[in-house]
């Protein structure tokens, strides 16, 4: 899943952005209402976490200019101002939710949490891919009667193969549903990922397509040529 956080409190969108990566989210950070709304325009997120009080372009502008341009992204609210009238213009202008600092992290990752399941409902919350079963609401993974730890980046990377289960996903792809657009270090990062998946999985289940990516198959695979 991919967030963008919105806010000019350097501190704050950093911590933001360490605890929501450390739950396996990949994180893009702006600072500004402006930037916000050409990253947002131009990128591909998940759940937008947007500040109200922003330079260049406040929140409510924001959130109202993505609407009207029929961008459904779900949006979760910041801000230091409380009241009705305040949390009633937020969610008039589309946001989904609203958040007045300061905040427990633990409701912030929940709230995130509630508006990504309400934005997939009607999608399974189960990948089932031959015996393999990938539960995206409580993040567990079995294989037969057996439950598989996964670390919170290896949890990515296998559900994003899941999603496409029988197609080829390429490593472009999987980085860029699984890390943010910062990233700058070596794109064969997925194949260690990758790896460890294999390891824990056990055999017949990752597909190599040598020069193309990966395919999830059911079972019974080997490597392509």
């Amino acid at each position: 899943m991919r967030v963008l956080i919105v806010e000019d409190e350097k501190r704050l969108a950093r911590s933001l952005a360490q605890g929501l990566r450390a739950e396996g989210f990949a994180v893009d950070v702006v600072h500004t209402g402006t930037d916000g709304l050409h990253q947002a325009t131009e990128g591909s997120y998940d759940l937008i976490v947007l500040d109200i009080m922003l330079p260049g372009m406040n929140g409510y502008r924001v959130c109202a200019a993505l609407r009207a341009a029929g961008d459904e992204t779900p949006i979760l609210m910041l801000t230091a101002k409380d009241g009705e009238y305040d949390e009633a213009e937020g969610l008039d202008t589309g946001a989904d939710d609203y958040l007045t600092k300061p905040f427990s992290y633990v409701v912030l990752v929940a709230r995130v949490r509630a508006l990504l399941r309400r934005r997939g409902r009607g999608a399974a919350p189960e990948l089932r891919v031959g015996d393999l079963v990938v539960d995206r609401s409580t993040r567990r993974v079995t294989r037969g009667e057996r439950e598989i730890p996964l670390t919170a980046k290896e949890f990515t990377v296998l559900e994003r193969l899941a999603g496409r289960a029988g197609e080829v996903v390429s490593k472009a792809e999987i980085l860029e549903h699984g890390w943010d657009f910062a990233y700058q270090g070596d794109p064969n990062i997925v194949e260690v990922y990758v790896s460890a998946l294999r390891r824990k999985l056990g055999p017949g289940l990752i597909v190599t397509v040598r020069g193309a990516g990966y395919r999830l198959e059911a079972g019974g695979g080997r490597r392509a040529g």
